[in-house]
């Protein structure tokens, strides 16, 4: 497949601006970005540069800048709501990150307030608390965390998040590389024993899209976000089955734009530019880029 990509300039915003006048589209909602506290990002950043295994190779991170720059160019680029995707490996880091993530939201106007939580003791009341307090959206990353989701500690958070319909974006998939509990066995035990659970999979849930499009077709609460698939980068390694795109176009309703911001190999008009290229029309990039966000999180 041939490269599209443009490079990340002073002209990018334009390029965006540019996809969502071609498009009618008065912003863009933004599901998968990721601000967390300065030594957390730096950290996660470290590992991206040292090409770790849970990345599958070389991974330059495109928009190594400074948190009130980033933020600036989520402005830029006409995101009207995008998350705080945070993400604990271990316990006893939850609720420091949620607690992060509140002020966080409190101080960035169109963040939407993000949570996460690791299988530990105080989960379920941790995550409740969130909840109540007016947590829009949780993380829960099984590629690093390295659990289990039907851990025990785990199925009365689940319970919670179904009971009060909060989305949660799960990276539940095997890419870029398989981790111990990734693949959409231990998420479909999860959604037999929670099926009104808001599930978001991350990446479309790559390599096992077509497994993780059968979930959402099984499971009306389920959608996919669109985090780095259909990329050039993504396509070289797990190229999207062009045989389901058809079931994209019935799903048009749950899926959600997803991009990765910062973390990501190549400009953000990218991935716009691999939504559009798809050629499932109009009104399903207007969906997927706007409106199934917007009516989601109620904007």
């Amino acid at each position: 497949m041939g490269s599209c990509v443009s490079s990340p300039d002073a002209g990018e915003a334009g390029l965006v601006a540019g996809f969502l006048a071609r498009h009618g589209l008065p912003g863009l909602v933004d599901v998968h970005t990721h601000f967390m506290p300065e030594r957390v990002l730096r950290k996660v950043w470290a590992y991206f540069d040292s090409a770790g295994p849970l990345t599958g190779g070389e991974w330059p991170i495109t928009y190594r800048e400074a948190e009130d720059r980033r933020v600036a160019r989520m402005r830029e680029f006409g995101v009207v709501a995008f998350t705080a995707m945070l993400y604990p490996h271990k316990a006893g880091m939850a609720e420091w990150l949620n607690e992060w993530g509140a002020d966080f939201a409190r101080r960035t106007a169109g963040c939407l307030r993000t949570a996460t939580f690791f299988p530990e003791a105080g989960a379920e009341a941790y995550v409740r608390r969130a909840v109540e307090e007016g947590t829009r959206v949780f993380k829960a990353h099984v590629q690093v965390g390295a659990y289990d989701p039907t851990d025990a500690l785990l199925d009365p958070v689940w319970g919670v998040l179904a009971e009060a319909g909060v989305p949660v974006v799960t990276h539940c998939g095997s890419g870029p590389a398989p981790g111990k509990h990734t693949g959409p066995g231990p998420m479909e035990r999860v959604l037999a024993r929670h099926p009104r659970l808001r599930l978001i999979v991350a990446h479309m849930g790559m390599p096992e899209y077509t497994e993780f499009l059968d979930l959402a077709e099984r499971y009306r609460e389920v959608r996919l976000d669109t985090t780095m698939a259909f990329t050039d980068f993504v396509e070289r390694q797990s190229p999207f089955p062009r045989g389901e795109l058809g079931r994209l176009v019935d799903l048009g309703d749950r899926v959600l734009l997803g991009s990765d911001f910062p973390n990501i190999p190549y400009p953000y008009v990218h991935q716009l530019e691999s939504i559009e290229r798809l050629g499932l029309g109009e009104e399903w990039v207007r969906a997927v880029c706007y409106r199934n966000g917007a009516e989601l999180f109620g904007l």
